[in-house]
């Protein structure tokens, strides 16, 4: 679905493809906007509307009109659902090996192939993460 369909105002600032990202077992009644703001002005003078997470991205409030980002937007993406862990339950999740961490790059957030993103990552990984990114989606096919 069209982002312009669910939040007015947002569509024409959503990059491209310009859809509401949804996905994973997550609860879809809200939504979450993740910027891009180029120049990362960091913490110290962020825009209106614009909560920065790490770098030049950060967390777009939806609520607000969207001609306060307009301007200093480089790209949004919009995902629905949120999921969040228990006390303790990233961290233990890290521990059993459940996630693969690795560092991001700055366009990884705006990937025009976002479909490809995940073997992108991981295959410019130097470590036998690469080779994960050739699998198949279903091992069990292979």
């Amino acid at each position: 679905m069209g982002v312009g369909d669910i939040l007015e105002g947002w569509g024409e600032l959503a990059g491209d493809p310009g859809v509401v990202f949804q996905g994973g077992p997550v609860s879809l009644d809200s939504a979450l906007g993740v910027a891009v703001v180029p120049g990362g002005p960091g913490c110290a003078d962020p825009p209106l509307g614009w909560c920065p997470v790490h770098g030049a991205i950060g967390l777009v409030d939806l609520e607000a009109p969207p001609q306060l980002l307009a301007a200093v937007l480089g790209s949004l993406r919009i995902f629905a659902g949120y999921a969040g862990w228990g006390p303790g339950q990233l961290e233990d999740e890290l521990v059993q090996g459940a996630w693969y961490v690795v560092e991001s790059e700055p366009g990884d957030v705006s990937a025009p192939r976002p479909e490809g993103l995940w073997r992108a990552v991981l295959r410019r990984q130097r470590s036998e993460l690469a080779m994960i990114a050739t699998y198949p989606d279903d091992p069990s096919l292979n």
